[in-house]
């Protein structure tokens, strides 16, 4: 245990606490619109990266309420991804909604991603996509387009996942502000394809 506790806050932290809590008292006096339902008004779920230049609601134009977004790094597909859509989906169904039919997922890789600076470091990557180290050119960490493909086939190979969600792979570029899509829309599995 750390016995050290800091005497003073450093000014610039204390000072960009202070500009964050005024950008809400204005956030809550201009623009928040009351409560609102927790799912998601389009129906919608994105999975994004933590980088601070790649917002998925700004990129895509999101206002509050109409979809949820997780973030991680790199936007990825991994174990703990799927814990988390299991999560949702009881949330979902305690609140009186059944999930299915009608639902989007967007994956949202992006160009100059950290994740092409983390090759040093094969262990922390192959962890994080619970994998052993030899197979973590499979899951294709320099490259968003053949990374977005890879999580979608990802998603469509787990059996638990549901079927009739629909999935979208995107790109987004860091240098011109534009999404290609890489995968368009499909079913998770076409309804007459056994499950994987």
């Amino acid at each position: 245990m750390n016995d050290r506790t800091p005497t003073q806050v450093d000014p610039t932290a204390a000072q960009t606490i202070e500009t964050l809590m005024q950008r809400n008292q204005h956030y809550a006096a201009t623009q928040f619109t009351g409560f609102r339902p927790i799912a998601p008004t389009l129906r919608t779920i994105v999975v994004g990266c933590v980088d601070p230049r790649v917002e998925p609601s700004h990129i895509l134009g999101l206002d509050t309420g109409e979809a949820v977004v997780i973030r991680n790094v790199a936007g990825r597909i991994t174990p703990r991804f799927f814990q988390e859509m299991l999560m949702l989906r009881l949330v979902a169904q305690a609140d009186g909604d059944q999930p299915g039919s009608g639902w989007n997922v967007i994956v949202l890789h992006h160009t100059d991603c950290g994740i092409t600076r983390l090759s040093p470091y094969p262990d922390l990557l192959a962890g994080y996509f619970d994998i052993a180290v030899e197979d973590l050119d499979h899951v294709r960490p320099n490259d968003p387009y053949a990374s977005v493909q890879h999580d979608i086939a990802t998603l469509r190979a787990n059996p638990f996942f549901p079927s009739e969600f629909t999935l979208t792979g995107l790109v987004y570029d860091v240098h011109t502000g534009i999404v290609d899509i890489v995968t368009p829309p499909a079913p998770t599995r076409p309804s007459d394809a056994p499950s994987p």
